[in-house]
């Protein structure tokens, strides 16, 4: 089994033809390095097809996620924003690759009365 300590989401999108040499050189150059133990997620420009990227120490590996419909809710990098990449939790991570509003996780755990 592969650790990831933290997950990283890069915001600019990618060409999914890109291969783990390229996005390590993408999380390189955008992030200063890239950390041992640390997954980096990608997505296309229509964000319908997602790479991540772990450095597991010794190497890196990629994995790929489509979905058959629709797009994944992708976080928007602001136009001069100075942060690449936005860090997600384990649960955000996991409501994400299933395609799920992974932003809202906190308001959406508790019901109110309106």
């Amino acid at each position: 089994m592969i650790r990831i300590d933290a997950l990283w989401l890069c915001s600019q999108p990618q060409d999914m033809r890109a291969g783990a040499d390229r996005l390590l050189t993408a999380v390189v150059n955008t992030l200063g390095e890239a950390r041992a133990h640390h997954g980096y997620l990608f997505a296309n420009a229509r964000a319908s097809r997602i790479k991540l990227l772990v450095h597991d120490g010794f190497g890196v590996w990629c994995a790929t996620r489509r979905l058959h419909a629709g797009r994944f809710v992708w976080h928007a990098g602001e136009p001069g924003s100075a942060a690449p990449a936005l860090q997600l939790s384990a649960q955000q991570f996991e409501a994400l690759t299933l395609g799920l509003p992974w932003q809202r996780l906190g308001e959406l755990a508790t019901i109110r009365r309106a």
